[in-house]
């Protein structure tokens, strides 16, 4: 039986008609995922203390149901990470961490917390090398950052959950270290927001070939809990005897 890991794909626009993959397979699969819903309270509603809308004491101002949306979704969990499990299996990735550790693992999930895009990038370096005083002149040039973006990432965990996210937090505690001050040994502590399809709707447009692909993978995974709720919900029905066994 093959066991299948988890990863974060992260989508980055090229000038190729499809974007370009960015995979960071989990080395080992988390022990534990904390998976956590929110749903904001709507906005004027529920039954209020005071005078409602008839000028009557405890009336109901709204509808204590209303949601502005899909809820809220957050994953939360810590990913270790181990050179000697490459450099024991042999192959390309072996040499690689013999050479740079897991720092090509972190690196890339480090990655998904910065800004796509050469203007960003451009920006911040103009940005230093006037604090710098590089270039000449007698006054550095000030530039200000334009408002960037981070990258489009799936966070694949088995067939059935494909969802966009937004790494929130990552923290890194580094215990090992090679010759050369590289780290063999991490555990990553990732906090990722799921994005909604109006979310992904407001940031980016309708022909956004990222966005696109985002909104079929959240659709998707929304479709299978969905069909899921409703096996449940045959499970439980057999169970009491409304259905036959």
């Amino acid at each position: 039986m093959t066991l299948v890991k988890g990863a974060l794909v992260a989508f980055t626009p090229t000038f190729l008609p499809i974007p370009l993959p960015d995979v960071t397979v989990f080395q080992f699969n988390p022990e534990s995922i904390t998976h956590t819903w929110s749903q904001p309270a709507p906005s004027g509603g529920g039954t209020g203390a005071g005078a409602g809308a008839c000028g009557r004491a405890g009336t109901q101002t709204g509808n204590p149901l209303a949601v502005p949306g899909m809820p809220g979704e957050t994953f939360s969990m810590s990913v270790m990470l181990d050179a000697f499990e490459d450099i024991d299996s042999g192959g390309a990735s072996a040499a690689l961490a013999e050479a740079s550790g897991v720092y090509t693992r972190l690196a890339a999930m480090e990655m998904l917390l910065y800004p796509t895009g050469g203007g960003a990038t451009s920006a911040l370096l103009g940005q230093v090398s006037a604090a710098l005083g590089i270039g000449g002149g007698a006054q550095p040039v000030v530039r200000t950052v334009p408002e960037s973006t981070v990258p489009v990432t799936l966070f694949v965990w088995g067939p059935f959950r494909i969802v966009p996210v937004r790494v929130t937090a990552l923290t890194i505690t580094e215990t090992l270290y090679d010759s050369t001050l590289n780290p063999v040994h991490a555990e990553a502590k990732l906090e990722l927001r799921v994005m909604t399809p109006m979310e992904l709707q407001a940031a980016t447009n309708d022909s956004d070939v990222l966005a696109r692909l985002a909104t079929v993978a959240y659709t998707y995974t929304f479709g299978v809990r969905q069909a899921a709720a409703l096996a449940n919900l045959a499970n439980a029905a057999q169970s009491i005897g409304i259905l036959p066994t």
